[in-house]
């Protein structure tokens, strides 16, 4: 694709970087059809190519969006399912990220939702916060179809939550001889939402020799606020885990990431502070520190599992896991290893409509995504359903009919940790 950016512009790194990804695009289309939200709306603006094209001419002409545009980008999932799909390596996630910090300083929407946005992004990432806010949603619960739609939402979503409880700072040694020294991010909603993932966790992690920093000052990833165009508060929050994580001592292996969508973002750290002096070093080193932890348990060798373990799970691969860490193997595979039957649904490059808070800010479209998935995997008849994203799991908790756990939870089981409380005290 032909750009023509002036030298002015080519100067900040940013729009440097979208040169390059635009100039990579070659117009083939094939993105188009693993987009989820084309094959929903079947309009070429709700597609990556023309997504690229509106990008291209917004950024290039330094204006602000056009009302269209916004709809169209802010539709897109993230899921980057079209990098998985394009044979030209367009690399689509730093230019959608780069158009919506455009649209946010250049865009002003409502008054409504400026404020649903900015409520999202103070609130979600501060655990404590969090958690208040979703009692609030519980309390709310029965008088849910009076609120806005977003709310209304954001109410059900709370209906699934489970334990909320707090990871505290601290460290956790390893069972034995300790092989690994390992930061943990405990995440931010995530331990509003479901505290036994940060636990089950642990329990594997220490099981398999490793001893686990939770640093003091590490907090959420970023994630939230970046795919809401919110720069500053992103690097922020980026900023202080780098900090964190470069300062526990005699150093660590890796870090562990249990929420794939943290996971990508975490791992582009390098990228994000790629021009940033005090930070560009430390933070290509924890990006290339950054393990999911199923890639990690992978690569270190799963315990033989203890035989208590059992059942027949549906793996839902989250787009965050298999289409921005490009991770399909392991985690199913870890799964059958633990003594588990696995099945996968079709069209498991499909996202199920979570996508961070898109499933409050894009209703419609994230319910249609969902019912998708929902038959998908009922189709399977699982007896439980793993996943490695809090809000793959969230998102398909209320209408599943079986539990949705997480895939460290299972290991965790398998391996000689307690029984999940979601599948019950029983055998």
């Amino acid at each position: 694709m032909q750009t023509h950016f002036t030298p002015g512009q080519l100067a900040d790194p940013d729009i440097a970087a979208a040169n390059d990804i635009l100039r990579a695009c070659v117009h083939c289309g094939f993105c188009t059809a693993t987009c989820p939200t084309y094959v929903l709306t079947g309009d070429e603006l709700d597609g990556p190519r023309g997504r690229i094209y509106q990008i291209k001419d917004m950024l290039e002409a330094d204006r602000p969006p056009s009302a269209s545009e916004v709809v169209h980008i802010d539709r897109c999932l993230s899921c980057l399912s079209c990098m998985t799909t394009c044979p030209s390596g367009v690399h689509y996630m730093h230019l959608v990220d780069t158009a919506r910090a455009h649209i946010e300083r250049r865009w002003v929407r409502p008054l409504g939702e400026r404020l649903l946005r900015s409520m999202l992004g103070r609130v979600l990432p501060r655990p404590r916060l969090a958690g208040r806010l979703l009692s609030l949603a519980r309390f709310a619960a029965p008088a849910a179809r009076l609120l806005p739609a977003p709310l209304r939402r954001m109410v059900g979503m709370a209906g699934s939550a489970t334990a909320a409880r707090s990871t505290e700072p601290g460290v956790f040694p390893a069972e034995g001889e300790r092989r690994y020294r390992v930061a943990l991010l405990t995440g931010c909603v995530q331990q509003a939402i479901d505290a036994n993932i940060n636990t089950a966790t642990i329990r594997l992690l220490t099981r398999h020799g490793c001893e686990v920093v939770v640093a003091e000052g590490a907090g959420c990833c970023g994630s939230v606020n970046h795919h809401l165009g919110q720069v500053n508060d992103a690097r922020a929050l980026a900023a202080a885990n780098i900090r964190a994580w470069s300062g526990t001592g005699d150093g660590i292996d890796a870090v562990i990431v249990n929420t794939s969508g943290c996971g990508t973002v975490v791992k582009d750290y390098g990228f994000m502070f790629r021009s940033d002096p005090e930070l560009a070093s430390a933070a290509e080193t924890v990006s290339a520190r950054t393990r999911d932890i199923c890639e990690f348990i992978d690569e270190i060798g799963l315990k033989a599992p203890t035989g208590g373990a059992r059942g027949r799970v549906a793996y839902q691969s989250p787009c965050s896991m298999q289409h921005g860490q490009k991770l399909t193997r392991s985690p199913p595979e870890l799964l059958r290893r633990a003594g588990f039957d696995v099945v996968e649904p079709r069209d498991a490059h499909l996202c199920c409509g979570s996508a961070g808070t898109y499933n409050i800010l894009q209703g419609e479209l994230a319910d249609a995504l969902m019912e998708r998935k929902l038959r998908a995997l009922q189709a399977l008849a699982p007896d439980f359903v793993a996943s490695g994203n809090i809000g793959c799991m969230v998102q398909l908790r209320p209408g599943l009919g079986v539990p949705v756990l997480h895939t460290a939870e299972l290991l965790d089981w398998a391996t000689g940790g307690p029984k999940p409380e979601a599948l019950g005290s029983g055998e």
